[in-house]
């Protein structure tokens, strides 16, 4: 992937988002890798050292918000409602340490989806309709723009939060090949 060469600041990330262009719902049904964009949001590096792996979208419009590596080639969704965002800032430099890595696949079969976490439709943003993901249990709503390069990049709005953690996401072709655990 790899769009933001070096981290630049949350409003030049904004900016550049700005920029791209809108993305139609059917384009984000599947299954996407994800890597967060580095724009000096609390939750930055947390994600990937956790083993976040991305996104799934179904034909329904439903979407597991948040899939990790449980192991290779096994993948688990994590319901974000056991993450309460303004806790999860305060803790935020926790999830970016080597044993946060390692426990957690300890505790992620606690943290399990009992189904989808979230609901894709179309939304205003900036004076653009494009496609989002609202969480179903937490104030938060992912929004996709299509980047030059053909990958989708996500801006991460929180309710009440003026900054925006970014993300990439690239579509991985052959579904079948991952499993999702239950």
């Amino acid at each position: 992937m790899g769009t933001f060469e070096l981290s630049i600041t949350n409003e030049k990330a904004l900016d550049w988002f700005r920029t791209l262009e809108p993305v139609d719902t059917a384009e984000m049904i599947g299954r996407w890798r994800g890597s967060g964009c580095p724009s000096g949001h609390p939750l930055g590096g947390v994600l990937e050292n956790l083993g976040w792996f991305g996104k799934c979208f179904h034909q329904n419009l439903r979407a597991d918000a948040l899939l990790f590596e449980k192991a290779p080639r096994k993948l688990i969704a994590i319901d974000p409602a056991y993450f309460p965002i303004r806790w999860t800032f305060g803790f935020a430099s926790i999830g970016r340490k080597a044993f946060a890595r390692s426990l957690f696949p300890h505790i992620t079969p606690h943290l399990r989806a009992r189904g989808t976490t979230a609901f894709l439709q179309s939304r205003m943003d900036d004076e653009l309709i494009t496609a989002a993901m609202v969480y179903d249990r937490q104030p938060i709503v992912d929004v996709f723009r299509r980047s030059k390069h053909g990958q989708m990049i996500g801006k991460m709005i929180i309710e009440g939060d003026p900054r925006h953690y970014f993300f990439e996401l690239a579509k991985v072709e052959g579904l079948s090949s991952l499993m999702t655990s239950s």
